[in-house]
């Protein structure tokens, strides 16, 4: 972002004023391109305290009036294109202008910048930019090296700088309610899909979870702390091993990507499970699965009786998982109100953070239909 904005001046020199304050507009305040390009030309206000507000429509939620707050500097930028406006239109009414009005076929100043077209006038832009290079680990010979390579420019387009402003905010620690007012989103997930999680905070959220760390009969995992650590990192640094609910350290079960379990899967009743209380939703997902695969079970009359046990979640399952949910719950509620809020913090962060659940495999209560519709020819065969 510092080499884009360093030349933000050629994209003027190449365009015009115009094109340059839109895209210097969706850096700074994170909007989409067509919001841009649509704020009236009495788009600044002032607060309560007399800080600046951009004042804008949500179009594709179709949300009026929406207020951001923004700094001084991008207060400053539109200020200036405001001056310039209204010396290209002094003779026109305020209300109907737009901030940053098309170049062409625009006499009254009310018909904004297309967006389409400034999507068109930044590819050309970017593809002239000085290369931008990068440190990137790459194999050389079974050996990793890290070499300066070219960063590549179609990751450069007017919409990742809404996800550029999301992870700004979010790596200098921004909550994820206060970040999904700013994104002018509805729901939190919506929010999170926008950001990736900086390693910083993710070393801080694991960190606060070693704590709360437990292995499959709930008791607290109490290993040196620095060694729980550390092992954690690594665990993430390289990939590991996951069940819906956990974590698996089996040996062979690892070295197969999580595909070669020796219990079948019956993690809850095996000594290299473990799992802290960021899986505690998980967990219970899980158990309320059992309990309706088990009732389900109860009431197949059609099945033999082998099948049905072979099929049937047992009790010692079920009440080992309910004590392991409510060790977890009884520790968490022990917590002092902001050393709880914290751990939820961390717990929901290192949630994020998981790149993917394996899928295990684990066999349903309900079987897959059969695909009854035959290909063409199987009936002569």
């Amino acid at each position: 972002m510092r080499h884009v904005c360093a030349h933000l001046s050629s994209l003027e020199e190449n365009n015009s004023r115009e094109v340059r304050v839109a895209v210097e507009l969706i850096i700074d305040t994170g909007r989409r391109p067509d919001e841009i390009c649509q704020l009236r030309l009495d788009c600044l206000e002032r607060d309560e305290q007399g800080k600046p507000v951009l004042v804008y429509t949500n179009i594709k939620a179709n949300r009026l009036d929406r207020r951001l707050p923004i700094t001084e500097p991008t207060a400053a930028v539109i200020t200036t294109q405001q001056e310039r406006v209204r010396a290209r239109y002094p003779h026109e009414a305020t209300a109907q202008m737009k901030l940053i009005p098309a170049l062409t076929r625009n006499p009254h100043g009310t018909r904004g910048l297309n967006d389409d077209w400034l999507t068109m006038r930044h590819r050309d832009w970017v593809v002239t930019l000085p290369d931008i290079t990068v440190p990137v680990v790459v194999d050389i010979d079974g050996q990793h090296v890290t070499k300066m390579l070219p960063f590549d420019r179609n990751k450069i387009f007017l919409y990742a700088y809404r996800h550029t402003y999301a992870q700004r905010h979010a790596d200098a620690g921004v909550a994820i309610d206060v970040l999904s007012d700013l994104m002018d989103h509805r729901q939190f997930g919506t929010t999170q899909a926008y950001y990736r999680v900086g390693e910083t905070r993710r070393r801080d959220a694991v960190d606060r979870l070693a704590t709360m760390h437990f292995d499959r009969h709930g008791n607290k995992i109490w290993r040196e702390a620095r060694a729980l650590l550390d092992s954690e990192h690594l665990r993430r640094a390289v990939g590991e091993v996951a069940v819906p609910y956990g974590t698996c350290s089996e040996p062979s079960n690892v070295a197969a990507g999580g595909h070669d379990c020796p219990v079948r899967f019956r993690c809850i009743g095996c000594s290299h499970f473990s799992t802290d209380v960021s899986y505690l939703p998980d967990l219970q997902a899980y158990l309320s699965d059992l309990l309706r695969s088990r009732e389900r079970l109860r009431g197949a009359l059609a099945a033999d009786d082998w099948a049905k046990a072979e099929a049937m979640p047992s009790d010692e399952e079920i009440h080992r998982i309910r004590r392991l949910i409510a060790q977890i719950g009884a520790d968490v509620d022990d917590l002092s109100d902001e050393d709880r809020s914290q751990i939820e913090q961390a717990a929901a962060t290192v949630r994020r953070a998981r790149n993917q659940i394996i899928g295990l495999g684990t066999p349903l209560v309900r079987q897959p239909l059969p695909n009854l519709r035959q290909a063409p020819g199987e009936y002569e065969r």
